[in-house]
């Protein structure tokens, strides 16, 4: 099945144009962008739930879209839908939630046969002043599941996939500029060598017969930017999550810049990650 490149472009319209801008102290956007996502999974098909948690006297909504929900093994794909400070967040991280949006879609018009489930989560509260700690989206999903670990597949995280272009890949170790391609147009799988495992099964999945470069960072040497997403907080349990990442700042000048606009963004490329991304996904 091939993603919607129409589609994309029009989630991140959506995301780019809302104002006030979705970040932590503008409540009521985050309302409207967990409120269309809703609306758009219950579009799909699939059973929609929300799970609502509070910080610094504040509510904000995780959203869970599942697929499957009578299957015991579970598999976790997510985005987060907030933006650092005032500005549109097209990469960062419209293009992600585009992507949870159109693999959620893919999923449900597919109707697969799997013995496992499937639930598309958007995450609020990635960025700053939140980001690392326990009061993170994500962390508060990942801590929900952590009982059901064993049933656990694991986590793949959407993390800015719309960035692309044939300029040289900055890398922050030489070691990985004489491994990897030297044009910033493939699309990384990125994780923690511990969980290699997990890791080389979605590259594997997401490379046949990809109409893009897919490649594969789980060294040691990069486990710290490895970490730099919503997969950390999987990880505090010991469940196996990575990120499908664009290479986010050392390719993308435009990170948590007013200028992470929809005009920077690759939608032909978009469509080839999420489409190989979807193989990665009905795969397990």
């Amino acid at each position: 099945m091939q993603a919607d490149q129409t589609l994309l472009y029009q989630h991140v319209e959506f995301l780019t144009t809302l104002r006030p801008f979705r970040h932590h102290l503008n409540v009521a956007s985050l309302d409207r962008v967990s409120d269309y996502m809703k609306q758009e999974f219950s579009t799909y098909g699939l059973q929609v739930s929300e799970q609502p948690f509070e910080v610094s006297g504040l509510n904000y909504r995780n959203v869970i879209a599942s697929y499957n929900s009578g299957k015991r093994r579970r598999l976790i794909v997510g985005a987060h839908y907030d933006v650092c400070g005032d500005q549109p967040g097209a990469d960062d991280n419209g293009s992600a939630v585009a992507g949870l949006l159109e693999s959620a879609r893919l999923v449900a018009e597919a109707q697969p046969i799997l013995d496992y489930r499937i639930d598309f989560v958007a995450f609020s509260l990635e960025e700053p002043p939140y980001y690392g700690t326990h009061e993170m989206g994500s962390y508060v999903h990942a801590n929900s599941v952590k009982d059901q670990k064993d049933d656990l597949i694991g986590m793949i995280n959407f993390e800015m996939i719309g960035f692309f272009n044939d300029d040289d890949q900055p890398y922050p170790d030489p070691r990985l500029k004489a491994a990897y391609p030297q044009k910033a147009n493939f699309i990384a799988v990125v994780g923690k060598q511990e969980y290699h495992k997990f890791n080389q099964r979605v590259f594997e999945l997401m490379k046949t017969n990809a109409g893009i470069d897919v490649q594969i960072i789980d060294h040691p040497m990069v486990e710290s930017l490895a970490g730099m997403s919503d997969q950390r907080s999987y990880w505090e349990f010991d469940i196996p999550a990575l990120m499908i990442n664009d290479t986010s700042f050392l390719r993308n000048p435009h990170y948590h810049q007013m200028s992470d606009d929809i005009s920077t963004l690759s939608f032909e490329h978009m469509k080839e990650v999420v489409t190989s991304a979807h193989k990665s996904i009905v795969g397990f």
